[in-house]
């Protein structure tokens, strides 16, 4: 395991270490395996590049190196708005889009106040369930399973 010190690792040293854990957590979000390389080589660029602001007393080098690569993953995930052409077949008529969106407004209303702030605190405000846990004062854990919970029930209410 490598510890940095006041010499910076050589190139491989963390490369070696690091790449495979930093590969496999990029490919368990990302289907695409050359959209994965691409990422991972970013990742291991600002690793390199940003070496001189990693502070050892602020962090491990591997919550350092994970913390580059969860936010290299955020950047793609932002810049990548995948779209795709409707055919004909596939467009929702306005009448039937309202329809969902009615039938959702309904479910959200039987779900429990708590549960129900929680799904449009994540989906309507774009929160994580990070900012909602400090947000509504509940643990992370705890706010991650209401929030499974409240998505069961809308699925059983939506089907």
């Amino acid at each position: 395991m490598i510890t940095l010190t006041s010499r910076r690792p050589d190139s491989s040293e963390l490369y070696d270490e690091y790449h495979d854990k930093v590969m496999a957590y990029i490919r368990s979000r990302i289907s695409s395996r050359e959209d994965a390389e691409d990422l991972c080589q970013d990742v291991f660029l600002k690793v390199y590049s940003k070496y001189d602001s990693f502070d050892s007393s602020k962090s491990s080098v591997s919550t350092w190196i994970f913390t580059i690569t969860r936010n290299t993953l955020t950047d793609f995930f932002r810049t990548s708005k995948q779209t795709a052409e409707l055919t004909e077949d596939a467009a929702v008529s306005d009448f039937e889009s309202e329809k969902v969106l009615d039938d959702l407004a309904e479910a959200l209303e039987e779900l429990p106040q708590e549960q129900r702030d929680i799904v449009v605190l994540r989906y309507f405000n774009g929160l994580t369930l990070t900012e909602i846990s400090k947000m509504m004062n509940i643990s992370y854990g705890m706010v991650k399973v209401k929030h499974n919970q409240a998505l069961a029930k809308l699925k059983e209410k939506m089907a």
